[in-house]
């Protein structure tokens, strides 16, 4: 019998954006064996990169610390990639990139790292609207949370 310690959470995570910048929306729809859990919301003024990182944070910020596994799947590779290699050297410099400005999302980056160091999580990147039912779901929320902010 496997331990409920060891199954693992699959996070689907999307950003949605009218306009960039403009109004936008996250959604997050997040599986753990047979239990669901789905989030999103909107803000005014943002950006399609700044509701894709919310998306994650909000994930993140939802689920107790643990020891069990976390897997989240973005469509995003300049969250995938900034999370997975830039973020180090942008620490090194002092939140700086290779052109010595500072980085773009800086807030956002910061939280975000601040959760990855007490979850265990795993990046994986799926091409958008390639069939993926977990990312189409994300998707669906993500532009929930923006009608919710248009109405």
């Amino acid at each position: 019998m496997s331990n409920t310690h060891e199954i693992p959470t699959v996070i689907y995570i999307d950003g949605a954006c009218r306009g960039n910048p403009g109004p936008g929306g996250w959604g997050v729809f997040l599986t753990r064996g047979s239990n669901t859990k789905v989030m999103h919301g909107g803000d005014p003024d943002t950006t399609n990169n700044r509701m894709e990182m919310t998306a994650a944070i909000k994930a993140l910020e939802s689920l107790k610390q643990g020891n069990h596994p976390r897997t989240i799947v973005t469509d995003s590779a300049y969250l995938r990639n900034g999370i997975t290699k830039h973020i180090i050297k942008w620490k090194e410099n002092g939140w700086r990139g290779s052109n010595k400005k500072p980085v773009k999302n800086q807030d956002l980056w910061m939280r975000l790292d601040e959760l990855v160091q007490i979850h265990q999580v795993d990046w994986k990147w799926v091409k958008g609207h390639s069939g993926n039912p977990g990312n189409e779901r994300s998707d669906a929320l993500a532009h929930k949370g923006l009608l919710s902010i248009l109405d």
